[in-house]
């Protein structure tokens, strides 16, 4: 372990992070993995269309990127679905490959041919969402977990549980039904699973101990991000010792979306010093991948992979990238953009830009001029920004560099 590990060429983090009193209840897994769900999950975000070949793309950047498991998707949603999970299988790529299924006995065949190694199985948990929107009587929800776990387990697959709306549910009667699914059918794994993103992270290690309690099988941790929880739940369910995280690219999914992928292996990395073997710099890319393929609008400053992320338009923060440079970067950034394959820091003008930004530019045009016209250039491109509401292009910035300096000319 580094001496400094919140602080590296890549990356300066808070060495609080660090400190015994914060760390000394953490229990980590040794090797903890990542679920990806972006092609089924992912997909489920309204307006999200997948073709056979879009997923087969994701897939192989996912394998890329070093991603554990791959869940490629639910082979009963479509003939389409169903092929595109059979090919991915069918390379080889690297990663477990995953798929998911309702408990019902057919659903589980319909998994089976498709090679896949693993199914995930989801049962409502909660019995007002079973009374209410599934309308089964309660029995018929656990006899057919029973029989499609143990089939499914029969046939060579990994099971993992996936009661839906767990954290909503009463702890007590989901767990005695957890128990006989495991008993009388089976179960590999269990997923924590916050369907609708309302667990807050201080009741995670509550879920995850109470559950512990009860259940001697693999935790693997589900959350939503409608509340912008996602990723601090899904670490602290990590630090009480769940194995795997589910997570999709972008943080895509149903409603506000899935625990975002790039961001939880970022923040591992740096703020707990725990490395679980994703090729970071491999992010940004797939972000973009799976941005282009998607349709999805992403925030120019995503944390980790947003295409702005290393954008300065600041006077104050330019003239500090002036001093720092590209070596001391991380006085400025608290990740390396070439730790994620990001786009690497510039100066924008704009609005905020200072006297600083305005000489960089000038000198990158070959535009000599004195410290007075310099000020009263920076002047006009704050006016100008102001009227176009946007950055300046190059050439715009030139346009006013010139009319400034011809009006400031001695008669």
């Amino acid at each position: 372990m580094v001496s400094e590990p919140w602080k590296s060429k890549d990356w300066f983090v808070s060495a609080w992070d660090y400190e015994a009193d914060v760390a000394k209840d953490f229990t980590f897994a040794k090797n903890i993995k990542i679920h990806d769900v972006t092609l089924r999950d992912g997909e489920q975000q309204a307006g999200i269309v997948f073709t056979k070949d879009d997923k087969i793309r994701i897939a192989e950047k996912l394998a890329e990127a070093g991603v554990h498991r791959i869940e490629a998707g639910m082979p009963v949603v479509s003939p389409a679905d169903n092929e595109a999970i059979k090919e991915i299988v069918k390379r080889n790529l690297g990663p477990q490959i995953f798929s998911f299924a309702r408990c019902m006995k057919e659903d589980v065949k319909r998994a089976i041919d498709t090679g896949v190694k693993g199914v995930v199985m989801e049962i409502p948990s909660s019995q007002h969402i079973i009374d209410i929107a599934y309308r089964w009587p309660m029995e018929k929800a656990i006899e057919t977990s029973i029989e499609s776990t143990a089939f499914a387990h029969e046939n060579g697959l990994e099971v993992v549980f996936f009661p839906i709306d767990f954290t909503r549910a009463d702890l007590n009667w989901v767990l005695q039904m957890i128990n006989r699914v495991a008993k009388e059918g089976h179960m590999d794994a269990l997923a924590l699973v916050d369907t609708f993103g309302v667990i807050s992270p201080h009741a995670v290690p509550y879920f995850v101990r109470a559950v512990k309690a009860k259940i001697n099988s693999r935790l693997e941790t589900h959350f939503h991000q409608d509340f912008g929880m996602g990723v601090a739940n899904t670490i602290m369910a990590l630090a009480e010792g769940a194995e795997v995280a589910h997570t999709t690219v972008l943080g895509i999914g149903e409603r506000a979306g899935n625990t975002p992928m790039e961001e939880t292996v970022m923040a591992l990395k740096t703020m707990y010093n725990i490395d679980i073997g994703i090729d970071t710099t491999k992010l940004f890319g797939l972000a973009q991948l799976v941005q282009q393929l998607s349709g999805v609008s992403v925030p120019d400053n995503k944390p980790v992979v947003g295409k702005d992320l290393y954008a300065i338009e600041s006077g104050i923060i330019a003239s500090w990238y002036k001093n720092c440079g590209e070596q001391y970067a991380t006085e400025l950034f608290p990740v390396r953009w070439t730790a994620t394959g990001n786009n690497p820091a510039k100066v924008v003008m704009g609005k905020g830009s200072g006297i600083d930004s305005v000489n960089l530019w000038l000198t990158e045009a070959g535009m000599q001029v004195s410290d007075e016209d310099a000020l009263k250039i920076t002047q006009a491109v704050k006016v100008e920004s102001m009227k176009l509401k946007k950055l300046l292009t190059r050439e715009q910035f030139k346009d006013v560099a010139k009319r400034i300096i011809q009006e400031n000319k001695p008669a």
